[in-house]
């Protein structure tokens, strides 16, 4: 189940404008979160509340063999006018699905070379304008170990931002480590920059974009009576198959202990316009390690989603292969009780009308020339509560070991639970590993 935090978290980032799949730290998102789901342990209680539109808290209490918990406070400098925050509105496709499909470009600006270039501005005028861009804050402490981790994100400009991440506990070294990041995104690219005090870590990201809809359109008139197909040939095109390739890669070395990494990925993926099945297909390689891996993920329907990985090494030929689904549904066992009881609730009740009863009105003037009676007034019927698409989702996770994760996520009146458990197949004295439970509510 993701956090509540989490999802404000995400939620900053939609309202500042910030293009999210520009990143090669998400390349594999989509399939990751189909088939690395996060299984509750124990009994999870979380509480959380949006007290005002730039200021949220959160308190996680766990009883998984021994009793723990978090504290977590985030704050941004914009209002957050488009989070939902009461557990029983928020759309549960919003908070549980785990296909995310890539999402369109943001549009790009026209360039005007007939206007003049404005006087650059001053040393002062670009600091105020630094100051004036969206920040966020967040911090969480873990009890009873006393870990803090913090967060701080800054917008520098539409297209770049700063983002430190720190980690503080005694038994890490020097009692803490900290993780910042530089990130410069264009519509047809993104470059990261990051530094971290563990190992001294250097590293650089990237990702370009091409095909779909970074290719400009234009579109020229037609003669009158010219034919259609020539402009209906590329709508065809696009029923048939309409995605972005994205390539890139990523370099990072430990200036402490002398180590090197890189990777390089491709990834297709069906963008919001097609017609036909969204589906994201992605390819990785680690030179250095010999790791070759690649995943499929597909929305067969819109309550059914499939995706598949296979990781290879061609140093010691070995292999893994996992599996996962997520399907989407409304007879779950809570909204069959929500159901029943408002069922119930409708068969006991009766409808008793205690309004005054309306006085009969005359015939009026107009009426009584042309023989006629006055039409009834229309009553409007009451609106009614709309009806939400899905109510639960069964998801299910299996690798080459048959080690099975089932995780069954809900909502019981204004309660968001989610109940899991793990299977190992190949012992049948030790199946059952671990069974959690997990409820969160938030106002």
């Amino acid at each position: 189940m993701r956090q509540f935090e989490d999802y404000v978290l995400e939620s900053f980032d939609h309202t500042t404008g910030w293009y999210q799949d520009n990143s090669y730290e998400g390349l594999n998102r989509t399939a990751d979160q189909l088939m690395q789901f996060r299984l509750p342990t124990g009994l999870k209680l979380s509480f959380s509340s949006l007290a005002t539109p730039n200021f949220s808290t959160s308190y996680h209490l766990g009883a998984g063999g021994r009793f723990d918990g978090s504290i977590c406070y985030l704050f941004s400098s914009v209002p957050l006018k488009n989070v939902i925050s009461s557990s029983e509105s928020i759309p549960l496709a919003v908070l549980l699905r785990s296909y995310r499909q890539v999402q369109d470009l943001p549009p790009v600006q026209p360039s005007h070379d007939a206007i003049p270039p404005a006087p650059s501005p001053t040393p002062g005028e670009r600091f105020q304008e630094f100051v004036k861009q969206p920040w966020l804050v967040f911090g969480r402490m873990f009890l009873p170990e006393s870990m803090l981790e913090a967060q701080v994100v800054k917008r520098a400009s539409p297209n770049l931002r700063f983002q430190v991440k720190g980690v503080s506990q005694a038994d890490l070294p020097n009692g803490g480590t900290i993780l910042g990041s530089v990130q410069y995104t264009k519509p047809r690219y993104g470059v990261a920059g990051l530094l971290s005090t563990d190992g001294g870590l250097l590293g650089f990201r990237g990702l370009y974009n091409f095909g779909g809809d970074t290719i400009p359109t234009t579109s020229t008139p037609r003669a009158v009576g010219s034919d259609d197909s020539a402009g209906t040939n590329g709508s065809d095109e696009r029923e048939r198959i309409y995605g972005r390739f994205s390539a890139g890669g990523e370099l990072y070395y430990g200036v402490l202990n002398k180590s090197a990494g890189a990777s390089l990925g491709v990834r297709f993926a069906t963008l919001p316009a097609h017609s036909g099945t969204p589906l994201t297909a992605t390819f990785t390689l680690a030179p250095l390690m010999g790791n070759i891996s690649s995943s499929f993920a597909v929305m067969a329907r819109q309550s059914c989603s499939l995706a598949t990985r296979f990781d290879f090494n061609v140093y010691s030929y070995e292999s893994d292969w996992t599996i996962g689904m997520e399907l989407w549904g409304k007879g779950r066992m809570a909204g069959l009780i929500d159901r029943r009881l408002e069922e119930e609730e409708e068969a006991q009740t009766v409808a008793v009308d205690t309004r005054p009863a309306e006085k009969k009105r005359g015939r009026s003037f107009q009426a009584k020339m042309e023989w006629r009676l006055d039409e009834d007034d229309e009553i409007e019927p009451p609106p009614k509560k709309p009806e939400e698409e899905f109510s639960g989702v069964l998801k299910a996770r299996m690798d080459q070991h048959s080690k099975v994760g089932l995780l069954w996520e809900g909502r019981l009146k204004s309660l968001i639970f989610s109940l899991g458990t793990s299977v190992n197949l190949s012992k049948p004295e030790q199946s059952f590993r671990s069974l959690g439970l997990a409820i969160q509510y938030s106002s």
